[in-house]
């Protein structure tokens, strides 16, 4: 063999190792419980806001530190802490990804998705009728 196929079976080898190894450190996607059993380990979990535990963010004491309450679909809840600031639509949304990891009682948020309310759900009747008219008049 060539020196230049040893060395492109090498780097081949390598980057499939590489990928391999990278494999085990993927997020993964869970409840509550599953983010305190797993304590340190980064995990996406899908809650909503418990809105009856006041949000804790006081930008003139610290702009950066935001704590709220968070609860799943089971209803188990947990304290969340966000060092980034405020996040924008926190109290209008439905439903929250939250990036981050179960540490000392808490969860540590690196990242935050916000699942906002779709503006047409509420008006779902309104919305039909106007459809039903639109098909009606376009056929004329």
């Amino acid at each position: 063999m060539k020196k230049i196929h040893i060395i492109l079976l090498v780097l081949i080898a390598g980057a499939i190792g590489i990928l391999l190894s990278s494999l085990d450190t993927g997020s993964s996607y869970g409840s509550i419980a599953e983010a305190k059993s797993k304590p340190g380990k980064f995990v996406h979990v899908a809650v909503q806001l418990d809105k009856s535990v006041p949000v804790e963010f006081d930008p003139l004491k610290n702009s950066n530190y935001l704590s709220f309450q968070a609860k799943d679909t089971s209803g188990e809840k947990m304290k969340v802490v966000y060092r980034k600031g405020e996040i924008p639509n926190l109290m209008i949304s439905e439903k929250l990804v939250l990036k981050g990891s179960y540490k000392d009682g808490q969860f540590e948020c690196k990242d935050v998705q916000t699942k906002c309310p779709s503006k047409y759900k509420d008006d779902a009747k309104a919305a039909s009728q106007n459809a039903q008219h639109n098909a009606a008049t376009s056929g004329m």
